[in-house]
């Protein structure tokens, strides 16, 4: 029984170490200023004009890359955390710096909408299709009844005739 027990001991401390030596990759990559930089510089939009990415802004004597790109700078090198950074630069540039719109309060509907509205128009075409086709439908077979009781019965006998041989009405 003590050799079972080393070993869960010897694989519960090994996987320990694992998720140590992980969760240090990641906190040196999270805190690494250069990767937080690109991270943030392509969370948000040049104010140009140019309708680039901050990070990717190649507007030639752009007027505003130089200081956004500074502040970013700044709110990285005091600390701050992404989400307040980006705050701070949607106070002070209003919603449309951020590269895509918050998923949180009202701001949380600019990503709903494009698909309720797909869907909603793609009910309303299946039910309008389906409606159109219950309506002719029923139109047309009326028709054929009315039709099919004006003829002779040696014409009526023939086409049930057809209905049998077939197993269809065939239209008719």
């Amino acid at each position: 029984m003590s050799g079972s027990g080393s070993r869960l001991s010897f694989w519960i401390r090994t996987a320990q170490a694992l998720l140590l030596a992980v969760a240090v990759c990641f906190s040196l990559g999270a805190a690494d200023a250069s990767a937080r930089m690109d991270n943030l510089g392509h969370r948000l939009m040049c104010t140009c004009g140019c309708v680039q990415l901050l990070g990717e802004c190649d507007h030639a004597g752009c007027p505003s890359r130089g200081e956004e790109m500074a502040e970013l700078a700044t709110g990285i090198q005091t600390g701050e955390a992404d989400k307040d950074i980006l705050n701070a630069f949607a106070a002070k540039y209003g919603a449309t710096v951020l590269a895509a719109p918050r998923t949180e309060g009202f701001d949380l509907v600019a990503w709903i909408a494009p698909f309720a509205v797909f869907a909603a128009a793609l009910l309303g075409t299946i039910l309008l299709v389906r409606r159109w086709s219950g309506v002719a439908g029923m139109e047309s077979r009326a028709v054929v009844r009315t039709q099919a009781s004006q003829l002779n019965p040696e014409e009526q006998e023939r086409r049930a005739r057809i209905r049998r041989d077939t197993d269809t009405d065939g239209g008719l």
